[in-house]
């Protein structure tokens, strides 16, 4: 026992000689803590709803107010072609579309049964299951409303309003299929940044990086010859995630394979420069690691949408998502692989993708540059 207590002891003395350590390891689990509370909730509420009303009817009005007083549904837009409504869904507007045909109302107000449609954005498996069942509870307990407003529909065995289903882009609800695109982004993060956080620290530790800076290197072919080879790494995961996902477990890959290494070689801006960001605010590679994992990776896995919809944050973290650059990507290579869309649909967060990889890595050329002096 007594040397584990003076092994202890020499443990909280190295501690304290590195007293950067003490904010990695105190501090940040209590923010984490402090922001999941609030952010990691699987509830599915406001969930975004597009109508197309071809009937325009007293009835088909009623139905649509229904949604948009529910707590579990907002009401974006209602149009009046299905047609219109695809827009909405391939954007990532509105996750499910309710749509009425023309003779809604006059089916109903015949006691017939009658039939409107709900389409669902099938992306996100889990919350598409819970907004399915919303929606049909919600429909069920309406049929039931009007059937008891006419006795005497009800009397002769009307059958109501029957909902009927259809998802798109993930029509099995696989959540694999939602998962393992994200999985993409979540393997470059984790690997291109944690490699290139110990590109400048590693050389500061065993007492080469003056040597490297005063060779005929300039600073920028430093740079690039340091993060080149873990671009390169990054690359070759994502090749074989990409095998392993379409191969093996059958994700289906609906858009451009080579728009989506495109758009990870900017997402590489992002990961590679946030790395060597880290490496010039870090002294040792534990430090680098330390605060390359609290600081950022889990705050970015936890409020990016990888896990927990942004749309069930409270307001205030949904504006704190847009300052996490693997919010873009999920959006990006999601909507590469299961909805098959192009550049013209998700081009503004490939622009704030690549806005944030030129700042970081910006930032970190102008950090290196301090270091050196």
């Amino acid at each position: 026992m007594r040397s584990i207590l003076f092994l202890m002891r020499k443990e909280l003395l190295e501690l304290r000689q590195n007293p950067r350590l003490f904010p990695v390891i105190f501090l940040a689990p209590l923010i984490q803590l402090t922001v999941l509370g609030y952010a990691a909730t699987t509830d599915v509420r406001d969930i975004p709803v597009v109508v197309s009303d071809a009937d325009r009817s007293a009835e088909s009005r009623d139905l649509i107010r229904r949604f948009d007083a529910s707590a579990n549904f907002a009401v974006i837009d209602v149009v009046t072609s299905v047609r219109e409504i695809d827009p909405y869904l391939e954007r990532g507007r509105a996750w499910m579309a309710l749509t009425i045909p023309a003779d809604y109302g006059r089916v109903v107000r015949g006691g017939r049964p009658a039939a409107v449609q709900v389409i669902a954005d099938g992306s996100d498996a889990n919350s598409t299951n819970v907004a399915l069942g919303y929606a049909s509870a919600l429909i069920g307990e309406y049929a039931r409303e009007v059937a008891a407003r006419r006795p005497e529909t009800r009397a002769a065995g009307a059958a109501g309003i029957e909902p009927v289903v259809r998802v798109w882009f993930n029509p099995t609800l696989e959540s694999r299929h939602f998962m393992l695109p994200g999985i993409v982004a979540l393997l470059l993060l984790v690997v291109t940044t944690n490699l290139s956080s110990m590109a400048i620290v590693r050389e500061k530790e065993v007492g080469t990086f003056e040597q490297l800076s005063v060779t005929p290197l300039g600073r920028f072919q430093l740079i690039l010859g340091k993060l080149l080879p873990y671009g390169i790494i990054g690359m070759i995961d994502v090749a074989l995630v990409l095998v392993v996902a379409i191969g093996w477990f059958e994700v289906p890959m609906r858009g451009s394979l080579l728009l989506l290494f495109g758009m990870s070689l900017v997402y590489l801006l992002t990961t590679l420069g946030l790395g060597l960001f880290v490496s010039t605010i870090s002294h040792t590679q534990q430090q680098a690691m330390m605060t390359t994992t609290f600081f950022f990776m889990t705050p970015m896995i936890y409020l990016s949408g990888f896990i927990f919809p942004i749309e069930n944050m409270p307001v205030l973290i949904q504006q704190v998502t847009y300052l996490i650059p693997l919010r873009y990507f999920i959006v990006i290579v999601r909507g590469i692989f299961l909805k098959g869309v192009g550049l013209e649909t998700f081009w503004p967060d490939a622009l704030a993708l690549f806005g944030w990889g030129v700042g970081v890595l910006a930032l970190a050329a102008w950090r290196s540059q301090k270091t050196v002096d």
